[in-house]
């Protein structure tokens, strides 16, 4: 592949092109004056014009002919309609002939052929379970199946829900959301079969790519960066990564989120009571913290006011007590000694 034809394959080019108005208008006019001289020649011939007027006639008819029934019919091919945020992908004859874009009424070389790869008909016996596989199953919202025309329009693809086992080994159940849009209607068109399928595959790729690199949770938060507790920076990476796998196709990857995060069945009840054990051992951790600082500030005072003076035996059976007061789980019983503390 020589130097021009790499920048065809891989860059849009501007086609040429004209008010399409004009030429309507135009071309109407100049159909409309052909059927009136072609009954202008048919009229003089048949009146028996002879000599170079009558040869004159007989060509004012055929070309008149040759305009209504041919010229004009084929210069109205080439009048092109688009919405805002559209494109049409033009080739001429094989080749790339340039990418319209904008919003308006456009008259280009009649001879060109729109091109777009998603609208291509797939085979009568194919099943709509079998379309839904062939596009990675992907909920594409505005993409146009009916039309050739590319379009520019931001764009969501919600892939299914998969299950990929995280740094851990875990296995998760995850699912995310890629915003995008076309950029390069030459890259998308020529560059891959079907963008949106090739878009479809490299999220799925993309994503399990990054979480195998973090583990579902992590222990200490502010050390460890989980896809639970990291959700932002797990994010701009896979974006980054659907990115780099989809220049190639001419699309632009706005935002990358994940919109489900969970361990999977199998595992899931495990991890519960994982989590469940670790939040008791933070709390009794905490509590026990509490209550020796409550101890020691007891036995300050006392000792500070000379309140009671205990010996060590003593102390440890108050420790004891005070600290089965403060750690239990259920309200201590109060007894009452009236007798003597020894």
């Amino acid at each position: 592949m020589n130097k021009d034809e790499k920048k065809l394959h891989y860059e849009e080019i501007t086609p040429k092109y004209t008010s399409g108005m004009k030429l309507l208008i135009l071309n109407l006019i100049l159909m409309l004056a052909s059927v009136g001289l072609f009954v202008y020649a048919i009229i003089e011939k048949s009146s028996g014009a002879y000599g170079i007027y009558g040869l004159l006639m007989i060509a004012l008819i055929v070309i008149s002919a040759i305009y209504f029934g041919l010229i004009g019919p084929i210069l109205f091919a080439g009048l092109k309609i688009l919405k805002p945020n559209e494109a049409l992908v033009l080739t001429l004859f094989g080749k790339y002939y340039g990418t319209l874009k904008g919003e308006g009424f456009f008259f280009v070389n009649p001879f060109v052929t729109a091109f777009h790869p998603v609208v291509e008909t797939p085979p009568v016996a194919a099943t709509t379970s079998d379309m839904l596989a062939a596009q990675g199953k992907a909920s594409l919202q505005g993409v146009k199946r009916a039309s050739k025309i590319i379009s520019l329009k931001t764009m969501t693809l919600h892939n299914d829900k998969q299950k990929i086992n995280d740094e851990l080994g875990n296995p998760i159940i995850i699912g995310i959301v890629v915003i995008w849009k076309v950029v390069n209607t030459a890259k998308a068109a020529f560059n891959v079969d079907n963008y949106t399928e090739y878009l479809s595959i490299q999220c799925d790729s993309a994503l399990r790519n990054i979480v195998r690199l973090y583990p579902y949770d992590s222990e200490n938060e502010n050390q460890e960066k989980s896809l639970r507790g990291s959700s932002q920076e797990v994010a701009e990476k896979l974006k980054a990564e659907i990115q780099n796998a989809v220049e190639i196709a001419g699309l632009e990857i706005i935002e990358a989120r994940i919109t489900h995060l969970a361990y999977a069945p199998e595992i899931a009840a495990a991890m519960l009571q994982r989590q469940q054990a670790s939040a008791i051992i933070d709390a009794r951790q905490m509590i026990v913290e509490g209550a020796v600082g409550m101890v020691e500030m007891a036995l300050e005072k006392l000792n500070e006011n000379n309140v009671v003076h205990l010996d060590e035996e003593r102390k440890a059976a108050m420790v004891s007590n005070l600290l089965v007061v403060l750690c239990g789980n259920k309200d201590a019983q109060p007894i009452v000694n009236s007798g003597s503390i020894y």
